[in-house]
């Protein structure tokens, strides 16, 4: 359908802890297909609802070039020892740090037809899915940072060109 401008940090709408979708409608499948044509560009590995405007509980990724997508996920697995993991965030642009996350991710939600569908791995791949359910509740990566890593950050926040 379209790619969206991208909401930054301080926009309220980030912090919104994301309605599950209650019925697959037009809305619905239009905003699926922004997620898909907005995270399907280089560099870009999931996209949250919010990080395009919108309240409902729903995501994109774009793993190795392959773009999908989650209808109402919840994290219903994480496996492994929590690590720290170089990440970033298209809504807080120029900032990577470590955050903590789990090595292996299930997501557990539905497709356009509310089919269910189970999204599982390693790698980037459970990282995305850890930080886009974390969009979806209303937190972005930088609440994750311990206190010193969190105050560099909002520093280079308040710093950078488009804050």
């Amino acid at each position: 359908m379209a790619i969206r401008e991208i909401r930054l940090f301080g926009d309220p709408v980030l912090r919104t802890v994301c309605d599950p979708v209650a019925e697959i409608d037009d809305g619905v499948r239009a905003l699926i297909a922004d997620l898909c044509d907005t995270v399907d560009m280089e560099g870009r590995a999931g996209l949250a609802a919010t990080q395009i405007g919108h309240t409902q509980r729903a995501f994109s990724l774009n793993i190795d070039g392959e773009v999908s997508y989650i209808i109402n996920p919840e994290i219903v697995a994480l496996e492994g020892e929590p690590a720290p993991t170089g990440e970033g965030c298209l809504s807080v642009p120029d900032l990577w740090f470590d955050v903590m996350r789990y090595p292996r991710a299930t997501v557990r939600g539905i497709d356009l037809d509310g089919a269910e569908l189970v999204i599982s791995g390693e790698g980037l791949l459970a990282q995305a899915l850890q930080h886009e359910c974390d969009h979806l509740d209303g937190k972005l990566y930088i609440a994750r940072l311990d206190r010193e890593a969190r105050g560099e950050a909002m520093r280079r926040i308040r710093q950078s060109s488009w804050f």
